[in-house]
């Protein structure tokens, strides 16, 4: 049953967990005459429901920019969440990830032919988003300020195969021709770790702080050559994720060294040494949320204005 009520009209907050390729998309922020994730997921909702649901995002990700892992929450009116299973004889939120599914392509597939996508293209978008599950869960929980933590994952397709790069992986991979230094990028990257102004590595917004906890940051090679990395925090600024891997590859290239590196933590700066890596490597990989009980208290911190200690060291 719905715990809060707005106005006259008793809603239902339901968290949604799903993933989409970001290649085809212009980010996730709905923009005008462009295909963004949250402009069709918002469609098929207002397919279903047959009203506007507005839907809040964990983490907004740029054009080209993956998710394996994304979380959502909307508020729906009660009588229509009710209803929503129809005589399937299944819960709402049993029901309603196949009902997205279904929505989302019709929306995808709409949205190629108002793009005017070439006929031997036709299908380019469907299945590029895909949901998991929905649950009920109360008003206190927020899909952004609720998290605990954030997980991305990065690939590289370096020098390390001396084969010319893979045209299959060009659309999920950073592409570079040089072979990377891994373990000079990760003894560069534990210099990075902790709780830092990370000015140096963002793109900083206004009424927001560039302060972030960096929990964890390593490269590693997979069997079939790629570099993976994985990076974790309590939350990242605009750009983080993609200005620390370009760093990092500087220092793994031997283009700049550890106390570069050091320097832009050291004292935090926006200037011409800020580069970003390609969107296409990257992806959200998974969001730590905690316990019911604790959803309030987690948001509340999340909200906060947050300062280094005067000793940080």
């Amino acid at each position: 049953m719905a715990d809060k009520e707005l106005g006259e009209v008793s809603t239902q907050r339901v968290r949604v967990d799903l993933a989409y390729d970001g290649f085809p998309f212009a980010g996730w922020a709905k923009q005008p005459q462009l295909v963004t994730v949250q402009g069709v997921v918002e469609e098929a909702f207002a397919m279903i429901f047959r009203q506007p649901i507005y839907v809040t995002v964990a983490g907004r990700t740029d054009a080209g920019v993956h998710a394996l892992h994304q979380v959502i929450h909307c508020d729906i009116p009660e009588d229509k969440w009710e209803s929503a299973a129809g005589r399937s004889g299944l819960s709402p939120a049993q029901a309603l990830p196949r009902k997205l599914r279904g929505a989302m392509s019709k929306c995808l597939n709409d949205a190629e032919q108002e793009l005017g996508v070439p006929t031997r293209l036709h299908g380019i978008l469907q299945k590029a988003i895909t949901v998991f599950s929905a649950q009920e869960v109360p008003h206190t929980f927020d899909a952004r300020f609720s998290a605990l933590e954030r997980k991305y994952r990065y690939l590289i397709e370096d020098g390390f195969m001396s084969k010319g790069s893979d045209p299959l992986v060009r659309h999920m991979a950073w592409q570079i021709d040089d072979e990377l230094n891994l373990d000079l990028m990760n003894s560069a990257a534990q210099n990075l770790l902790g709780l830092h102004n990370f000015l140096s590595f963002c793109k900083p917004r206004e009424g927001s702080t560039t302060i972030r906890e960096l929990r964890e940051i390593f490269f590693t090679r997979r069997d079939d050559g790629l570099v993976e990395a994985s990076i974790r925090a309590d939350a990242f600024c605009h750009n983080m994720v993609r200005t620390l891997v370009a760093s990092l590859v500087l220092v793994g290239q031997g283009k700049k060294d550890l106390a570069w590196l050091g320097s832009r933590i050291e004292n935090p700066r926006r200037d011409s040494d800020v580069r970003l890596a390609s969107p296409r490597g990257l992806a959200l990989a998974h969001i730590e949320y905690p316990a019911a009980d604790l959803y309030q208290v987690q948001a509340d911190q999340a909200r906060a204005m947050r300062e280094l200690p005067l000793n940080p060291r």
